[in-house]
């Protein structure tokens, strides 16, 4: 390669990186300033959320609605406590996967979030959890770990598991 070739390679990439991040600042934030869920972050946590908790929710509709809604409010909570790199950089993720394009890049979904089939999303979880980059992996972690630990922290959820709840020591 030529130092010429070089030197424009290094150029556009650099031109390439500052319009990404400044067209990272023009996106609503995953995260409000008091670590809650925005909207934006309420309708990927949500669609992944109902993705990956599939089987453990209740059967019901209006079971599964308010195992949802207290399940969200349990992610507020868990996000809340987080240090604040921790919900900095979750915030980003969030706002970028509530993007068309970061949607379709990092998680492969077409459609947008609440309208994609529940399958559909389960797909897009397993693609970026097996994915070979890094990156998606650790999207598909934090929104995994995220989900299971507000869901299965609260003892309600125990029953339809199986779980009898901690032994008495």
């Amino acid at each position: 390669m030529q130092r010429r070739t070089l030197l424009v390679l290094g150029l556009a990439s650099a031109a390439a990186l500052t319009a990404a991040g400044g067209a990272a600042l023009w996106l609503p934030p995953g995260l409000r300033a008091d670590g809650t869920l925005s909207p934006a972050g309420k309708r990927v946590m949500a669609a992944a959320g109902q993705a990956l908790l599939d089987s453990s929710l209740p059967a019901g509709f209006e079971a599964r609605r308010q195992a949802l809604d207290g399940w969200l409010g349990r992610v507020d909570g868990l996000v809340g406590a987080l240090a604040p790199h921790a919900q900095a950089e979750l915030s980003q993720l969030l706002a970028l996967l509530d993007t068309a394009a970061g949607r379709r890049l990092l998680a492969g979904l077409e459609a947008p979030w609440p309208q994609a089939p529940v399958n559909q999303v389960q797909q897009a979880l397993q693609g970026m959890r097996l994915s070979a980059l890094a990156v998606r992996q650790q999207a598909y972690g934090a929104l995994h770990d995220i989900t299971a630990s507000a869901y299965f922290a609260d003892a309600a959820t125990w029953p339809l598991l199986g779980y009898p709840g901690p032994q008495r020591i």
